[in-house]
């Protein structure tokens, strides 16, 4: 088996020696390419996972996992890490696992969160989480709902279908045309669960995952097999009495969704599990700060917003914008905070640290169709910056009572991270204020 690291960004020469972890052999590096190239986040010309050069493989912006037969590259985000961590590929293995249970709402505590990181990859971390989870939670019982069922009895059960009872069966005055409903746990929910064991039973290639994977086989053996693209999503229900699921229906539906993709890569499968760290930052932050401002009579609201730039008439509006974090009182907004994974300029005769007018432009549109003061333009830490995570800058936009800053946020210390973020929002609105201060 090869397996080989690299950060995002960062390149795998070429190289035939299978035990030097600095190189990938050619033909693992075809096959590799191939299989990230059948990625739905390859985009046009399959080159926006790896790209696929003369002398290397390069990484883009995405993270996880993309194997193809014996050969699997795990791709890692770009995390400055104190120097006395001993293993910088596991120590942001577990940061990014981190970050996707943030992302997820799933609950880990910090000491299995450093286990999950020591010695596999994303995929199998994943595969550990969801099958540990699960095993616990069908040992405990698994769910099961009344499901109406029409059969022809020999005595009657339920209610008796009268149209069919006279029609059908009017030769057959023995059976009896029954409607009842039964409780069974041949329901979506399990379904949805058995559907993400039978796939992670093929690719897993740890021997315990594979063990509990297979003792969940078992339990499942009597609910149907449904194909993944057949699944009814829609029609989950989640109450007080099966609550504990949510966090097994939110891995289920990574792991069954369109981030996996698995493809056909000459004479072997190939597979890939990725995430745009753009998304995974952004999502990351807002679950934080959703947990960090709850009780305050705050709304942290993702992707939402929706206002048009233009509208004309009756005929609709055009250029829908989707802030990607809006702090709301009621309906006012009070900031918005647009998330970028991606470094700022350390240089400090730079006064506009490489933040794109593109950014700047972007955000002076939010202030004014949004009515909002506070204008945030947040940022990943990182070691080259001379100053601590937080406010990096604080303009006035020209003309306006409106504020644009830069902050950063230090990921790599993922203890403190819900206090360290209710400062981008406290500093100008402390605890119990509603409106800015200048």
């Amino acid at each position: 088996m090869i397996r080989r690291t690299v950060l995002e960004w960062g390149k795998l020469e070429y190289g035939e020696d299978p035990d030097n972890v600095q190189t990938i052999p050619i033909r693992a590096a075809d096959r590799i390419a191939a299989a990230a190239a059948a990625s739905s986040l390859a985009g046009e010309g399959g080159q926006g996972v790896i790209e696929h050069g003369r002398k290397a493989l390069r990484a883009r912006g995405m993270v996880g996992v993309v194997a193809a037969g014996d050969c699997v590259l795990e791709i890692l985000p770009k995390i400055d890490l104190p120097s006395a961590d001993k293993s910088q590929d596991e120590s942001v293995r577990t940061r990014l696992v981190h970050m996707l249970m943030e992302a997820l709402d799933i609950k880990i505590d910090a000491g299995q969160m450093t286990a999950l990181g020591q010695g596999n990859n994303l995929l199998e971390i994943l595969v550990r989480v969801f099958s540990e989870k699960l095993l616990a939670a069908v040992r405990q019982g698994m769910p099961r709902r009344y499901i109406a069922h029409e059969e022809d009895l020999s005595a009657l059960r339920g209610r008796l279908d009268v149209v069919r009872q006279f029609t059908a069966l009017a030769a057959s005055p023995s059976r009896l045309a029954c409607q009842f409903d039964a409780l069974s746990s041949n329901i979506v929910l399990n379904q949805i669960m058995k559907a993400a064991v039978a796939r992670l039973q093929r690719i897993t290639k740890s021997v315990s995952n594979q063990r509990r994977l297979n003792e969940l086989a078992f339990a499942y053996a009597d609910v149907s097999d449904i194909a993944v693209s057949d699944l009814r999503w829609n029609d989950v229900v989640l109450d007080r009495t099966n609550v504990r699921w949510k966090e097994l229906l939110n891995i289920a539906q990574l792991l069954l969704g369109s981030r996996f993709q698995t493809s056909s890569v000459g004479d072997s499968s190939g597979y890939s599990l990725l995430f745009p760290m753009n998304e995974l930052f952004e999502t990351y932050v807002s679950r934080i700060l959703q947990r960090s401002l709850a009780g305050r009579g705050l709304r942290v609201v993702s992707q939402g917003g929706l206002l048009y730039c233009l509208t004309h008439g009756n005929a609709g509006g055009l250029f829908q914008t989707k802030p990607d974090i809006l702090i709301k009182k009621g309906d006012r907004v009070l900031q918005v905070i647009d998330t970028k994974w991606k470094r700022i300029n350390s240089d400090i005769e730079d006064r506009k640290l490489g933040v794109s007018q593109q950014d700047v432009y972007q955000m002076m549109a939010y202030g004014s169709l949004y009515d909002c003061e506070r204008l945030t333009l947040l940022y990943p830490h990182h070691s080259g910056l001379v100053t601590n995570e937080g406010q990096q800058t604080f303009h006035k936009i020209t003309n306006t009572d409106r504020f644009l800053e830069t902050c950063t946020i230090d990921v790599s210390r993922s203890s403190g991270i819900s206090e360290r973020l209710r400062q981008v929002f406290e500093r100008h609105f402390p605890a119990g204020q509603a409106t800015p201060t200048c």
